[in-house]
């Protein structure tokens, strides 16, 4: 399997190649030249694997020059029940029949982004000691990223972690989550600003060649390909748990920020999984639902950007959205190359009307938003109706996939976090506080540990270069 730049400036290369980087030296980011198409005889055969064997099939086709042996033995390693609470990793809950919630949230820091992260700190340890390299990873986060990447990393031979986080954004408990940590390799950077302004600091220094390859800088954010093709993983693994048939279609909800977890149900469609919808549930933040409903891509500014409660979300550009883009005007690099210096120049664009457009439906999307007032309101409902108490975000997931529920087609709402994250939201929708899990009772009065920073990118290269010196 070969790797390009999704705006074509970027000879091809092998995973091991992209793995420990983030964007494309194009500016772009790296997809597979192709999405391998597994057939129906295969799915069938994959339909009883755990979930290690089902991660290694899926796995192996994108990451095939690194050996088997070496793959499954980190695949194994990775997927336990010690570190997810249970054999099934990614359990199904169902709510009642047609309706369920895939359980992503049992890992370590109790978000989604544990499964593909958990495995991520096995790869890189890997291929940094086949490479006798070190690596220093910058990352930013609107909440759950953060914690998952430093709880994967944290004290990795080789590894050191700078996370920017948006100062005063974050839930409490996420905040205490990741400032807590005083592993000597973990450095949290407080940034006055939004999620974006974070995003757009990481994305000024990746770009900025001769620092990036001086300090070798890589990135675990939901642009780093390996997250994007672990996650692939359990929407096949739900699939199976949702359907008794190989051909039965099924439907996914998935509250999306940054567009990775979405990304991943679309390339597990594209690999024949047999998807009727993929729902994108978004927030007040919703230049994602835009695009969806118009054809119209605008990314908000800081002042644009809401701050909510369903804060992971709290997002106005998805990076992982060029992704998508790719694929949806046919793999064209050079038209994703010229969108993107348009949105750069004009703050947007805008395929209505186009082919494109035209396509999204085949490509199984469909979106809508929630606002604060409809995800308490689906907090009380799902845990009157079903004894089940569910966070924020999939809560968001939860009432936009309501309309687009289909007949003998099971939706299947991907929690992607649990409830005892964002206790305030939970207290005021059903007024006693969210079930939490042993060893996080005292999280918020641990102490913490960080640096707060204006949004400048001078600041933080500084602040990089200088920990990279001792």
């Amino acid at each position: 399997m070969k790797y390009l730049s999704t705006r074509g400036g970027m000879p091809p290369a092998r995973f091991t190649e992209i793995l420990l980087g983030g964007l494309a030296p194009d500016g772009g980011l790296v997809v597979p030249e192709h999405y391998p198409r597994i057939d129906a005889a295969t799915l069938a055969s994959w339909r009883k694997l755990s979930y290690p064997a089902l991660a290694f099939e899926i796995l192996r086709l994108y990451a095939d020059d690194l050996p088997e042996a070496d793959l499954r033995a980190l695949i194994d390693r990775t997927y336990t029940a010690q570190t997810f609470g249970s054999a099934d990793i990614t359990p199904l809950h169902t709510l009642e029949p047609g309706l369920h919630l895939l359980r992503l949230s049992n890992g370590p820091t109790l978000a989604f982004k544990d499964v593909a992260m958990q495995l991520l700190g096995q790869l890189f340890e890997y291929v940094l000691a086949k490479q006798g390299r070190e690596l220093n990873i910058l990352g930013a986060t609107s909440g759950d990223t953060g914690s998952a990447a430093e709880y994967a990393m944290r004290g990795r031979r080789g590894i050191r972690v700078f996370m920017l986080s948006p100062h005063g954004r974050m839930s409490p408990f996420q905040t205490a989550q990741m400032f807590s940590l005083d592993d000597p390799n973990i450095f949290n950077i407080a940034v006055d600003g939004v999620f974006d302004d974070c995003q757009d600091m990481v994305k000024a220094v990746s770009n900025d060649l001769a620092f990036k390859q001086r300090y070798a800088i890589g990135t675990v954010n939901s642009i780093n390909w390996a997250r994007v093709v672990a996650q692939v993983v359990y929407y096949f693994k739900g699939f199976f748990a949702a359907t008794e048939g190989d051909s039965q279609p099924v439907s996914f909800a998935v509250p999306s920020g940054n567009f990775g977890n979405v990304l991943a149900g679309h390339i597990a469609r594209m690999m024949g999984l047999p998807i009727s919808r993929l729902v994108v549930a978004t927030n007040e933040n919703d230049v994602l639902d835009e695009f969806f409903r118009t054809g119209r891509y605008r990314p908000r500014g800081a002042a644009e950007t809401h701050q909510t409660s369903s804060p992971s979300m709290d997002i106005s550009k998805a990076s992982n959205f060029e992704r998508f883009v790719y694929d949806l005007v046919g793999a064209d690099a050079a038209r994703v190359a010229a969108m993107w210096r348009g949105l750069d120049q004009r703050g947007e664009f805008d395929v209505a009307g186009t082919p494109e457009f035209a396509r999204l439906r085949e490509f199984g999307f469909v979106s809508g938003c929630s606002r604060h007032a409809d995800r308490l309101a689906t907090i009380r409902e799902v845990r009157a109706r079903y004894g089940v108490t569910i966070d924020t975000h999939t809560a968001d997931g939860y009432h936009v996939a309501q309309p687009w529920r289909e007949p003998g087609v099971p939706m299947v709402c991907l929690e992607t976090a649990q409830a005892a994250k964002f206790a305030d939201a939970i207290r005021e929708a059903i007024g006693e506080e969210a079930p939490r899990p042993p060893g996080f009772e005292d999280l918020e009065s641990r102490p913490q540990r960080f640096h707060r920073m204006a949004a400048d990118v001078e600041a933080l290269e500084r602040y990089i270069a200088e920990r990279c010196a001792d």
